[in-house]
């Protein structure tokens, strides 16, 4: 098994001086590393046997495509305001400063469908816990979070209240 750590690079002052971000741009170049994140998650969200994925707009629909794949299951994406085609149901959350909405497509989750939210990084958890009440609205029965990173000493997790997997974890 692969340190997925290994295959992770961090870019210092991106997007803005004082970031450090996390890259999983060597991680999706590196053919067993992707093939090892995506069977590891897929393994540990098999059991709660999901109707649907959801991935969060943008790097999310890499993970949550190859996942659905492996999972046997659909794919629905969670975009920013005025991205999907079609009828779509907005949710508004709040930033640190100001608000943002997140869209879905109208009628892509049915009422009780078991979902799973994922993304490649949980950090502050806003855009997550947004899914997730986005995805309530139209009754889906949101089971589990899942992401390849997570930065935990920013408290994310916190902000989830559904259980929450990540496969790497950074404590600062």
């Amino acid at each position: 098994m692969l340190n997925l750590k290994q295959h992770i690079r961090g870019i210092p002052d991106f997007p803005k001086p004082g970031i450090l971000f996390y890259d999983i741009g060597t991680l999706l170049a590196h053919a067993e590393a992707w093939r090892q994140t995506i069977a590891q998650l897929a393994d540990i969200l098999r059991p709660m046997k999901p109707d649907m994925l959801v991935g969060i707009e943008s790097r999310g629909f890499v993970v949550t495509a190859p996942l659905a794949v492996a999972l046997g299951t659909g794919f629905v994406m969670v975009r920013k305001k005025g991205k999907l085609p079609g009828k779509t149901i907005p949710h508004s959350y709040a930033l640190e400063y100001g608000t943002d909405t997140i869209e879905l497509q109208q009628g892509m989750i049915k009422p009780g469908q078991r979902v799973i939210v994922c993304d490649d990084l949980l950090a502050t958890g806003g855009t997550a816990a947004a899914t997730i009440a986005l995805l309530r609205q139209v009754d889906a029965q949101v089971v589990h979070a899942a992401f390849i990173i997570e930065l935990a000493f920013l408290g994310g997790r916190k902000r989830l209240d559904v259980p929450a997997s990540s496969l790497v974890s950074y404590d600062n």
